[in-house]
C-alpha cells in the first residue's frame, strides 16, 4: 500500500523525510520532488530495487536510469574521472538542470540498466531531493512517469500514472521548471547535448568554451 507524505510543510517535512529513507533502504520505491519533475527512484546500489523501477515505469535496461547525488563531493567517488569538463560543468549548474554522462567507476557494484559503464549524473536543485539523497546516498532516479507519458509536475501527476508500484509519495509541491534536465555527454571525447531542456545550450557553451552548434553535433 502506498503512502503519501507532505514535505511542502517544513514543521512536516522530518517525518515524510524519515519515512522516505526508510522506505528507501527498505528496498522499496519512492517518488521526490526535484526542480525539474518529480521522479521515482531507490538505492543506487539496490539491483532489485532498479528492476523494480524499471518496471514500474514500464520499459527496459536498454534505457537506463539515471543517478541523483546530495553533494559534489560524491561525484569523484562514482567516476572513472573527474575530468576538467565535468569540473566545469558541476561548479556551473549543480544543483540544476543539467545532467552529465560519464565513465563510470568500475568498481561500482550497481546494475543501472545497459549502461556500456557510463553513468548519468545529476544534483537537483530542490531542498527536499537534496536533504533525501544527503541521507540515503545516491539513488537511481527517472521522471515519475509511466515511458511515453508526460513527466510528472507534482506528486498527484505521478500517483495517478504509478499507483500503487510505490512505497512512498514525497509531496513538495510543484515542480519550478516543469522539464526535464539537459543532459550533456561527456563520454564520448568532444561534449555533446543529447538533451536540450532545463539547461540552455548556450548556457552549457558558454562554461566550455563552445558553440550551441558544435554541442549539437551540427559542425
Amino acid at each position: 500500500m502506498s503512502l503519501r507524505v507532505d514535505a511542502t510543510d517544513p514543521t512536516d517535512r522530518e517525518d515524510a523525510l524519515i519515512r522516505a529513507v526508510n522506505a528507501v533502504k527498505g528496498g522499496r520505491l519512492v517518488v521526490l520532488p526535484t526542480d525539474t519533475v518529480y521522479g521515482i527512484g531507490c538505492d543506487a546500489f539496490d539491483n532489485q530495487a532498479v528492476e523494480a523501477l524499471l518496471r514500474a515505469k514500464r520499459r527496459g535496461p536498454d534505457m537506463p536510469v539515471p543517478v541523483l547525488i546530495g553533494s559534489w563531493s560524491t561525484v569523484e567517488g562514482l567516476v572513472r574521472e573527474y575530468s576538467f569538463n565535468l569540473r566545469r560543468l558541476v561548479e556551473a549548474f549543480w544543483p540544476g538542470g543539467l545532467s552529465v554522462v560519464v565513465h563510470q567507476a568500475p568498481s561500482l557494484p550497481w546494475n543501472l540498466g545497459d549502461t556500456r559503464g557510463t553513468v548519468m549524473l545529476r544534483m537537483p536543485l530542490h531542498p527536499v531531493a537534496l536533504e533525501l539523497l544527503q541521507r540515503t546516498g545516491p539513488m537511481a532516479v527517472s521522471s515519475a512517469n509511466i515511458s511515453g507519458q508526460p513527466p510528472a509536475v507534482t506528486v498527484a501527476e505521478a500517483e495517478e500514472q504509478l499507483g500503487g508500484e510505490v512505497g512512498v509519495y514525497v509531496d513538495g509541491g510543484t515542480a519550478t521548471v516543469g522539464s526535464p534536465s539537459t543532459i550533456v555527454d561527456l563520454s564520448s571525447g568532444r561534449p555533446r547535448i543529447l538533451r536540450e531542456g532545463a539547461t540552455s545550450a548556450e548556457e552549457v557553451g558558454e562554461v566550455l568554451g563552445m558553440s550551441p552548434a558544435q554541442l549539437r553535433g551540427q559542425i
